[in-house]
């Protein structure tokens, strides 16, 4: 099993010095490392298989891959000796992430779309570096000892579990200062995977939303917190400081620095609520289900700032990681129509966004758009098209029917009333399917015997 500790770095003076110099440096190679492959790319675009008799072939250039790029940090360190006080294994992982950023170029995505071309870093834009390998005692009380800087104050807020060892070490910077990254592995702890099968019981759906950030199956609601949307006055008084610097000078550093920080807070606070909500759902079903969003589509809507400040995506990549960790399971369905789609008969019925109350005029089911939705996407994952209601008396708990006019609200009324009368009955000595309306569910009744 392999998990991932962030820690808060205090270091001093001289090693924020030397930190510093460290990523200019490696940002500078990254950027010329870079260059080099798109020199060789846009000189040789293709390779030459075909060409007139008059033309001479020209010598074709040698391709600049990874080994070739780190045999070369040699000539670097003679060149400019600085370099000679980076640690060597934190050089090459520079040219690993070149080779990552050129290779994901060219590589498509499950949608069958090209990636993005790679970009030259700009300067503060490298923020990060590794160390591949470390000793397994760097770390000594609350100070962590890194090659080639030193012991520097670490505040470790919760220990390392027992018979874990630290694969590898990344320094990052934030608006608020550094932070360390222990990449832990213990083979001894087997990857845990989620063996039991969706059923009704164990599983519970969510419906995420803009009114309240999730409702569940079973009724239960999380209202959305909004982080973005409550400090946006904060955000406007500091952004309007920094539009009053000089650029360039000191003080609009400093502004840059408390816009930064404001919004790595609002980042902070959202990330908190995801886990702790993560962490509750979990506590309550072994499978959870939720719709398969398009969330990068639905956030170029006009509810665009809304989406980005719930924060679905992130949201559900915890929920996932989570749920995989504790040997649990999660379910993306098919989100088509799960709002439209009546939960108690399967019927659509059309309604606008701004109706949030779900009322069908086939069965006389009146409940709360979200919950419907919830209900839907459970019974998607289950593998139900809609819920057995009429074979499970649980499924009208919490249902309210319309006016006695409505005959399909009389006859689930009679179901109800009948499944009051023989408790006893199993959804197999009805016979039907999840599609079979309530007149006929009604006669496979009558003929159950006491």
């Amino acid at each position: 099993m392999r998990t991932a500790y962030q820690y808060k770095l205090r270091p001093n003076k001289k090693q924020l010095a030397t930190i510093e110099l460290w990523l200019e440096l490696l940002r500078r190679q990254y950027n010329y490392r870079l260059g080099e492959r798109f020199s060789w790319w846009e000189e040789n675009p293709s390779p030459v298989n075909a060409c007139p008799l008059v033309m001479p072939i020209p010598q074709l250039l040698d391709d600049p891959n990874y080994y070739s790029q780190k045999r070369d940090l040699v000539n670097t360190k003679d060149k400019f000796p600085s370099y000679k006080l980076i640690h060597s294994q934190v050089y090459r992982d520079c040219i690993k992430r070149v080779k990552l950023a050129f290779d994901r170029w060219f590589k498509v995505d499950k949608n069958g779309h090209k990636l993005g071309k790679p970009r030259f870093k700009g300067k503060g834009r490298y923020r990060s570096f590794t160390y591949p390998q470390i000793k397994l005692d760097c770390i000594e009380e609350n100070y962590i000892n890194l090659p080639k800087i030193g012991k520097v104050k670490l505040i470790q807020h919760r220990p390392i579990p027992e018979g874990f060892i630290i694969k590898t070490v990344t320094i990052t910077r934030k608006a608020d200062g550094y932070y360390v990254t222990l990449s832990l592995e213990d083979k001894s702890v087997p990857a845990l995977s989620c063996q039991v099968e969706p059923t009704l019981k164990n599983t519970l759906g969510i419906d995420m939303g803009l009114k309240e950030f999730l409702v569940t199956s079973e009724g239960e609601s999380v209202p959305i917190p909004q982080y973005y949307r409550k400090s946006q006055k904060r955000l406007k008084t500091l952004q309007k400081r920094l539009y009053r610097k000089k650029k360039g000078s000191k003080r609009r550093l400093k502004a840059v620095k408390a816009v930064a920080k404001q919004h790595k807070k609002v980042a902070d606070q959202r990330k908190d609520f995801h886990f702790k909500t993560a962490n509750e759902l979990l506590s309550k079903a072994e499978v959870i289900a939720h719709e398969n969003l398009n969330i990068k589509g639905l956030a170029k809507t006009h509810l665009s700032k809304s989406i980005n400040d719930a924060g679905w995506g992130q949201f559900l990549t915890i929920l996932t990681v989570k749920a995989e960790n504790a040997g649990q399971k999660t379910i993306a369905v098919n989100p088509k129509n799960t709002s439209q789609d009546c939960s108690n008969c399967g019927e659509k019925v059309d309604k606008e966004l701004n109706i949030r109350t779900h009322s069908c005029p086939h069965c006389g089911v009146v409940i709360d758009r979200d919950l419907n939705a919830a209900i839907n996407i459970k019974n998607r994952a289950v593998g139900h098209s809609v819920l057995k209601a009429r074979a499970c008396p649980t499924g009208y708990r919490g249902y309210e029917t319309r006016s006695p006019h409505y005959s399909a609200s009389k006859r689930v009324g009679v179901c109800h009333q009948l499944w009051l009368k023989f408790p006893t009955t199993t959804s197999d000595s009805l016979g039907g399917r999840s599609s079979i309306s309530p007149s006929r569910t009604l006669k496979k009744m009558n003929k159950v015997e006491c």
